[in-house]
């Protein structure tokens, strides 16, 4: 109660406009973020139990919005929560898949738009430890596991919520008759509160908001909510989803001084590079919670070039997990990853801690990145290469030594009439890429 007090009072002091933060201290807060590239997306919560079907129907859409699109109405949407009880989550094994795979930060549905929440929460009793059989604080088990782990943990946070009833939206399926939503009520006594104890127990990384198109919520709001979330926590990194500042799908901004840290491409990669931080969402099958009968899962190829393409661009690559009402991650997601991060630990030096260039790619089959200190580009071929590849975009340093990561093969080359024409060792590293190591000219 008196986390919420304290919280709720500095509703009412003046906020600093973190929004007009200079350059070189935006730098400094964004750097372990921009370093760290790779991220797993976690949606976990009582959908989970349904798991798509609801009274033996299948439910068209995505997992997480069954209740929605299924309009289950609250009180048999409860039900589910009942029932949810993760008896085999491991979070020591959630965050070493993750860190195996070269993932660097997790976000976890602290709250999804059906209003229940992952975590031991102060302002209500629809929570883990109130609601549920489980009688676990998740967020704090997570919290306690990604410590010296190497892997930082953030919360995705909804706006709206299809639980509240002052949260009631014009938009969207009504799930009960709510004689008098207040939604300034909601924001000010139910959705700061929460996201202050989020900040207060966990001290995450990244807040990562969604939900933010309901028409109630505004830009205004969305940049007061930054203000005051900063205010707690200074070098919290908030996405774009605060405000109403995204363009669609594809998440960039589409106007300036918009709310938010980075854009936020969903299911799509960037056609090119941008001047802004972004990250991209994304799948492995075609949901976003656990969904049964879901089985279209991209190939560990699909992934890995999905990764090097963003690298290539200047993004972040969050990975998404949808766990099981038992608290596993299915075994063709872990499948994945490991593969994934099999090739990191050989390329990962071409992925972690690198920038665009302009010119980023070159045919179909390279992408390049530079590395932070601007002294190597790396070259990234996803598809096996011949004997020889030949590469106009790159120009080695005089003298240098060309190296392929992971292999111990010399590789000798030589420039002519403006082309960089490399010798390839006949056995390579990895069946998915391979990144040859250049020298700056």
């Amino acid at each position: 109660m008196t986390l919420i007090l304290c919280a709720l009072l500095s509703l009412t002091q003046a906020q600093t406009d973190f929004m007009k933060e200079s350059a070189s201290n935006r730098d400094a807060r964004m750097s372990w973020w921009r370093d760290a590239t790779f991220g797993m997306f976690i949606h976990w919560g009582a959908y989970a139990v349904p798991a798509g079907i609801h009274n033996g129907k299948d439910v068209k859409g995505i997992g997480e919005w069954i209740m929605h699109n299924g309009k289950i109405p609250i009180p048999e949407y409860e039900a589910y929560v009942k029932q949810f009880n993760p008896t085999s989550f491991d979070a020591k094994e959630w965050v070493r898949i993750a860190k195996d795979a070269g993932m660097k930060y997790i976000v976890i549905t602290s709250k999804h738009h059906d209003g229940f929440c992952l975590w031991d929460s102060k302002v209500t009793q629809y929570d883990i430890m109130d609601a549920a059989p489980f009688k676990r604080d998740i967020l704090q088990e997570l919290a306690d596991a990604c410590k010296g782990s190497g892997v930082r943990l953030c919360f995705y946070h909804s706006i709206m919520d299809w639980h509240q009833p002052d949260a009631e939206s014009k938009k969207g399926y009504a799930h009960q008759n709510t004689p008098n939503p207040d939604w300034a009520r909601y924001r000010e006594t139910y959705l700061k509160p929460q996201l202050a104890e989020l900040i207060a127990k966990y001290d995450p990384g990244v807040l990562w908001f969604d939900g933010e198109w309901v028409p109630e919520w505004t830009e205004d709001q969305g940049k007061d909510l930054y203000n005051y979330l900063r205010s707690l926590k200074p070098d919290l990194i908030i996405n774009n989803r605060v405000g109403k500042g995204r363009s669609g799908m594809q998440g960039m901004n589409k106007y300036k001084d918009a709310a938010g840290d980075f854009g936020t491409p969903e299911q799509e990669i960037l056609e090119g590079t941008s001047d802004s931080d972004w990250e991209s969402c994304m799948t492995m099958n075609d949901t976003w919670g656990f969904k049964r009968d879901d089985h279209n899962w991209k190939s560990a190829k699909v992934l890995i070039d999905n990764l090097v393409d963003i690298a290539a661009k200047g993004g972040n690559y969050l990975l998404n997990v949808g766990p099981t009402a038992g608290g596993l991650i299915p075994a063709p997601s872990v499948e994945r990853l490991k593969a994934m991060g099999d090739w990191l630990r050989i390329n990962g030096e071409a992925i972690y801690a690198t920038h665009s260039r302009k010119q980023y790619r070159e045919g179909e089959n390279v992408k390049f990145t530079v590395s932070k200190d601007g002294a190597y580009t790396y070259a990234i071929i996803n598809a096996k290469p011949g004997e020889t590849v030949s590469l106009s975009s790159v120009q080695p340093a005089t003298g240098s030594r060309i190296r392929m990561l992971g292999s111990k093969k010399r590789i000798s080359w030589s420039s002519e009439n403006g082309r960089t024409n490399l010798t390839l060792p006949s056995k390579l590293p990895s069946e998915y890429a391979v990144t040859l190591k250049i020298q700056n000219g």
